[in-house]
């Protein structure tokens, strides 16, 4: 399309160019020095062929005109020109759109990484009181063992110390009983364990 109208405005410069290069010389010659005898009926002659020169160089640059479509190729270039503005303007639109659209998103996917941030730290502080809870509750239940085991092995010690105290005071008052309990005293104790028992 705009190889045919560049080809529509270079036919008519041609036009304009052969109709300047003829009628330059023809003025020169028309007005030339005026030393002759003034004769009106070669120079209605003369204006005759003048005029018809400029008839059928009017008619040709006419028909060179209406051969290019000066107008229609101008329409035509109108035509193009708004139909290329009216693309424009819709791409453009379309691009806002987007702009829009992809603005929209990037600031609804912001407020989701804050909200998964702000439950993420919520949830990382659950976590922490959780384990510090555990680990309270890990502590008191092996301090209360440690207590039970410490009262325990009190209790064993306890419990030997008066086994060996036992042992060592029926050894003692056996050494001693063996020391002064007699024959007859011995005879004694079994004669009274023996009545109580009969």
């Amino acid at each position: 399309m705009l190889n045919q109208n560049s080809r529509h405005i270079q036919k008519i410069l041609s036009c304009l160019a052969v109709t300047v290069a003829v009628l330059v010389p023809v003025l020169a010659v028309a007005s030339g020095g005026g030393e002759h005898h003034v004769d009106t009926a070669a120079q209605m002659k003369d204006f005759g062929w003048r005029v018809m020169n400029f008839v059928v160089l009017a008619g040709i640059l006419f028909w060179a005109i209406k051969k290019a479509n000066l107008k229609g190729s101008l329409a035509e270039r109108q035509e193009q020109i708004e139909k290329n503005l009216g693309e424009a303007r819709q791409a453009r639109e379309a691009a806002e759109a987007k702009l829009k659209e992809y603005t929209e998103k990037l600031a609804k996917a912001n407020q989701e990484v804050d909200v998964l941030r702000a439950a993420m730290l919520n949830e990382a502080e659950a976590e922490k009181q959780r384990i510090i809870a555990e680990a309270q509750a890990a502590a008191a239940k092996v301090s209360v063992q440690a207590a039970q085991a410490a009262d325990q092995e009190v209790l064993k010690a306890r419990t030997e110390l008066r086994i060996e105290a036992a042992r060592l005071a029926v050894e003692l008052a056996g050494g001693k009983l063996a020391g002064a309990v007699q024959k007859a005293d011995h005879d004694r104790f079994v004669q009274d364990y023996l009545g109580k028992v009969v």
